[in-house]
């Protein structure tokens, strides 16, 4: 419990950012037109390229016997694989709406 409590007041302007953060993301997404809701998030989505770089990089950096983080890096990069994949899903779903159908 100490070292929680000591953890926590070290990194306590980066927790004050973080739930900052939230807020904001929740204000920004809550006052977006339905309309442009998928685009936006199959944009995010996309985005999260970048967290299955990371954990490649974790992973690649890690202790061969340091399983905690070989098992948290391998569901990112599956998670973040997924997401991926996803966004482009519903991207390519989107704009097949909008194409013309021949008759």
């Amino acid at each position: 419990m100490e070292e929680a409590l000591s953890w926590i007041s070290s990194n306590q302007e980066t927790i004050y950012i973080v739930i900052l953060m939230i807020f904001v993301g929740i204000e920004v997404i809550g006052r977006v037109p339905s309309v442009l809701h998928t685009p936006l998030m199959s944009g995010a989505n996309a985005i999260h390229g970048v967290v299955i770089i990371g954990a490649i990089i974790v992973m690649g950096n890690a202790d061969p016997g340091n399983y905690p983080a070989l098992i948290l890096g391998f569901l990112a990069v599956v998670l973040g694989t997924l997401n991926v994949v996803g966004g482009f899903v519903v991207t390519d779903r989107m704009l097949e709406m909008f194409k013309v159908k021949k008759k």
